[in-house]
Parts: structure tokens; sequence; C-alpha cells
């Protein structure tokens, strides 16, 4: 029998993971295993953030990232669970749409940074469009698995009780049976959102994907790392509060 461990010991286990990974990196910088001048010692980082914080920079940053951050993930997130939906519940849409589908679906968001910059110019506009892309895809496919994989036998039962157009398929059946995929696939695309912030950044869109990319340059790795764990901190922080939005919303399974 496998054994279980309380939320109690999982956390306790997590922080002392934690511990250990900070803790030998530190001993690997210090006793020369990795070089002090390509890998920065956790304990740099406290002093690093706090010239980041004073200058500005660490605040703005921050502020520019989110800007289109939450421009991208919305968009993304709505147009690709919507147009999920849609081919899922009707099936001349989804063939239609196959081969664009297969066509765009390998293309990675970095790719479009060419286009974003024709398009859009060096500016957020650009940098939502990056993200947007990055974003759609997880999106829609899980809204799509979603509903593909509703009950048959619950479209009938709605018939017989008078929500049989597609309207009341919509509301009384996909949406309340494909919920929990759907929302599966938004919380996934709020870190794919995060992931895709410095590659929508690297052709010099203020934020924290810009910030790092001018302390590579200067070789200011500690920097870096600050930005890094920013992220972490950033998509930790928007995780946690949309466990509070995906408990409401599927409250009724409760």
């Amino acid at each position: 029998m496998k054994a279980t461990l309380s939320r109690r010991q999982r956390v306790a286990l997590s922080g002392l993971g934690l511990v250990v990974f900070f803790g030998g990196w530190e001993a690997a910088v210090r006793t020369g295993l990795l070089p002090s001048g390509m890998v920065p010692a956790p304990s740099s980082l406290w002093q690093a953030w706090l010239d980041e914080v004073h200058s500005g920079f660490w605040q703005q940053a921050i502020l520019d990232s989110l800007s289109h951050y939450a421009l991208g993930l919305l968009f993304g997130s709505v147009l690709g669970a919507l147009i999920g939906l849609l081919c899922g519940m009707v099936p001349v849409l989804d063939a239609f749409l196959a081969g664009v589908v297969h066509l765009l679906r390998p293309v990675p968001g970095l790719a479009w940074v060419p286009f974003a910059i024709l398009w859009f110019g060096l500016n957020t506009s650009g940098a939502t469009f990056v993200i947007a892309i990055s974003v759609f895809w997880i999106n829609f496919y899980a809204a799509y698995a979603a509903v593909r994989s509703v009950d048959p036998e619950l479209y009938e039962l709605a018939s017989a009780f008078g929500h049989g157009s597609f309207l009341g398929r919509l509301f009384k059946v996909v949406l309340p049976a494909s919920a929990p995929g759907v929302m599966a696939g938004l919380r996934t695309g709020l870190g794919q959102g995060w992931m895709s912030v410095v590659a929508a950044e690297l052709f010099g869109v203020p934020g924290i994907g810009a910030r790092m990319m001018q302390a590579s340059s200067l070789l200011a790795t500690d920097v870096v790392v600050v930005y890094m764990l920013t992220m972490a901190l950033l998509y930790a922080v928007t995780d946690f509060l949309f466990g509070f939005v995906r408990l409401r919303v599927l409250r009724w399974q409760a």
C-alpha cells in the first residue's frame, strides 16, 4: 500500500527540499565546484535584489511585464477556449479548421516575434501578441478535449427537457460538463504566459525579460537570477489567486 503524506508533512518536505537545493548551490559556488563568475551564490541575491528595488528597476519591470502578460493571457485564453468549445461542438467547423490547426500548432511563439515587430512595432502590443499566441493553443486543446469527452447521453437528456438547441446544449450541457477541463487549460496557460514573457520581450519591449537580457549582456548573473526568481514568485501568486477562482467556478462539484 502506497504511503500517504499529510498536508503539513508535504509542506515541511517541500521546504526542506528548497533548503537542500539552495544550500547545495551555495556550497558548490563557495567550494569552486561552480564558477562564481558564471553562477551567482544564493547569498549574493539579496543584495542584488535590494539594488534593483532601490533603483526602481524591479518595480518598473514587474509593472511593464504585467501589462502585456495580463492582456496576452486574456486574449489568448478567451479566444483559445471559445474556438476550442465551438470546434468541439460543431463538427463542420472542426473539419473546416483542422488543416489550419495542424499547420499553425507546431509553430512556437518565439517564431512569431519577427511578425510581432513588423505588425505592431517595439511596444506592448507586440509582446501581448506573442504571449497570446503561446497561451491560445493550450486553451484551445484543453477546451476541445473537454467538449469531446462529454457523455453523448447528456445531449439526449438535454433534448428531452427542451434544451436541444445549440445554445441550450452549450449552456446546459457543454459548459458545465467541460468546465473542469477548461479550467485546467486556463491554469496551465498561466504558467505558459510567464514562460512566454521572456520571448515576448527579446526584441526590446520593457519588462522582466528585457531586464534579464540587459543584465546578462553585462554578465550580472545575480540580477538575472533575481528576475528568474521574480517570475517564479509572480507565477506562484497568480496560480494561488486562480485557485480561488477555480473553486468558485467549480463549487457545484462539491
